[in-house]
């Protein structure tokens, strides 16, 4: 018999072992949320009902640890993974992997994510910069108390929606709901528990990191790619519309016979700049998910 919904979500914890730690989040969230609601309901209709009575038909309706847990694994088992196309085998030759990476949509997707990086980067420092200020100014007044926990608050939004974003481009599984939040806490229960959850502070670091990162991220898109298409289009741009290859003082074009060694080294930037993207994305990847999931 379980004697309390702590005692319920622990028995779920160990049922889920080994899953993806999104996963376990998600589910351990649905859980609580269903069998806090059911129990307070049941506390109205007979308010002298002890918690593990009621918690007798409350999980007879929901379903044992196990149960649920076989559940969420299966639903983790069939759930894509976003761009998760990860590529040709290894059992294909070295050349249809390398060059296959150009039909990879990960990879694409990645470097999307890079590309948007230095804008989701400017909002999340900006947000989190002006309200650590603005609440560390406020503290010495009561109502600055309150500003605090909706800040702490919107650090865990932005941290679900970056992980939505995360999930779609970079195939990573990231939580698909918020964490559980027991609505029957005073302010003061609800502050204490923002403030001693690690994925609150491991969340507002990713967002003050999340600017540096989108920097180097952008740059080395932007830069790659822009040399890549530089030298696959330059026999085009010199022979066909006269421009020069750079110019200082006076104008340099491409020797003939290097055009074909500019165009193929074009191509293996494009090619390389790709697995680039890929192994930058399953890093970040992993980092978001060490910084916006919970143990």
């Amino acid at each position: 018999m379980i004697n309390s919904i702590e005692e319920y979500l622990n028995l779920l914890k160990i049922k889920l072992a080994g899953s993806d730690r999104a996963t376990i989040q998600d589910a351990l969230a649905d859980a609580e949320e269903h069998l806090r609601a059911a129990l307070e309901s049941a506390r109205h209709s007979q308010p002298d009902v002890k918690e593990p009575e009621a918690l007798v038909k409350i999980i007879d309706g929901y379903g044992m640890p196990e149960e649920v847990a076989v559940a969420y694994k299966q639903i983790e088992s069939h759930m894509p993974a976003g761009f998760g196309y990860n590529g040709y085998p290894k059992e294909h030759s070295w050349w249809s992997r390398f060059f296959g990476v150009v039909a990879e949509t990960k990879a694409w997707a990645a470097g999307l994510f890079m590309l948007f990086s230095l804008a989701t980067g400017i909002i999340y420092f900006t947000w989190a910069v002006t309200g650590i200020s603005l609440s560390a100014g406020l503290l010495v007044l009561i109502i600055g108390i309150p500003i605090a926990g909706a800040f702490l608050l919107s650090v865990r939004g932005i941290g679900l929606l970056e992980g939505r974003l995360v999930e779609a481009l970079l195939g990573v599984r990231m939580p698909h709901r918020p964490m559980f939040s027991n609505k029957n806490l005073s302010l003061w229960g609800r502050l204490k528990n923002l403030l001693t959850d690690r994925c609150t502070w491991t969340g507002l670091l990713y967002m003050i990191l999340m600017l540096p990162l989108g920097i180097i991220y952008f740059t080395l898109f932007v830069t790659l790619l822009a040399v890549s298409l530089w030298l696959i289009v330059r026999p085009i741009l010199e022979y066909g519309f006269g421009i020069p290859a750079f110019s200082i003082d006076v104008n340099y074009y491409t020797p003939g016979w290097l055009m074909p060694v500019s165009v193929i080294g074009g191509l293996l930037l494009g090619v390389l700049s790709l697995h680039l993207f890929k192994l930058i994305g399953k890093a970040h990847g992993n980092f978001a998910k060490a910084m916006l999931v919970r143990e």
